[in-house]
């Protein structure tokens, strides 16, 4: 496993298309879908995950996709439930750094053999037929550590340095747009206090979205529309979310919401060497 520092510079002319695919993610439940559809323009990718924590290791976002099914979204509600960020070498790293007067912004690189855990191996790369992942990682000044994750399957070539070169040159995209995306929950109304924020995290990944939505205002007609599913269905995850929550209305969810402070925003940067591990 490797990992090389980027740092701050002139910026880089990407794709107005790729620009546009990850920008319109911010804010939604798809982030991550949108980061996936993006990086298929240059590279093929099987899975990205959008995965936050702050600095107690509170799980604070999650988002998955696949490019098939949604193999990446029932593994990615398995790392939280089993709390794999605890063994994730690249939350650990971040978690053991000092904490930098300014964003920093890294890049990773892990193969599935590298995973020391049996069970989160299997789990995430194993059982799911995924060969290794690049990682784009972001550690601000409040402690908050952020992975924006893309991962290639068996089927896949390996990861190369035009590959690497690539998700470099847009990693400061990548990292701005999940900085935008919490601070766009935020002013929604989607961050949540920490009682209620714990709780969440016993959802499904389907169930979330749906809150999601709620917590931002929409009824659950609209919520329907927005996420592309019948209303009944709706209904039945809004239903199972209000049970393992303990809370009977949209209003009780309402009250239970609780803005939390804003990260700085990141400085610009730009692709560098890497000088290995």
């Amino acid at each position: 496993m490797r990992r090389w520092r980027i740092q701050p510079a002139a910026d880089t002319a990407l794709s107005a298309a790729i620009v546009r695919d990850v920008l319109a993610g911010i804010g939604t439940p798809h982030l991550a879908a949108n980061c996936l559809s993006a990086m298929h323009r240059v590279m093929p990718v099987t899975f990205c995950t959008v995965f936050a924590v702050d600095a107690t290791g509170r799980i604070e976002a999650v988002s998955a996709a696949s490019s098939y099914g949604t193999t990446a979204e029932r593994t990615a509600e398995g790392y939280v439930a089993q709390r794999f960020d605890l063994l994730d070498p690249n939350m650990t790293w971040l978690a053991k750094r000092k904490l930098p007067k300014r964003a920093q912004l890294w890049l990773g690189h892990q193969r599935a053999e590298e995973v020391a855990d049996p069970a989160y191996r299997a789990a995430c790369y194993g059982d799911v037929g995924i060969r290794e992942r690049a990682s784009v990682l972001l550690l601000t000044p409040t402690g908050q550590r952020v992975a924006v994750s893309f991962y290639r399957s068996l089927a896949q070539p390996e990861f190369d340095e035009r590959d690497f070169a690539a998700i470099e040159s847009h990693a400061t995209l990548l990292a701005e747009a999940t900085m935008a995306h919490g601070r766009s929950t935020v002013a929604a109304g989607n961050t949540v206090a920490p009682s209620l924020a714990s709780r969440l995290l016993t959802l499904s990944l389907r169930e979330r979205e749906v809150i999601g939505h709620l917590m931002a205002g929409s009824t659950a007609k609209q919520t329907a529309r927005e996420i592309g599913i019948e209303l009944t269905t709706v209904r039945t995850h809004q239903y199972r979310a209000f049970r393992r929550l303990g809370i009977r209305t949209q209003k009780e969810l309402l009250r239970a919401a609780a803005p939390k402070v804003l990260e700085p925003s990141l400085q610009p940067y730009r692709r560098t060497g890497r000088p290995g591990n």
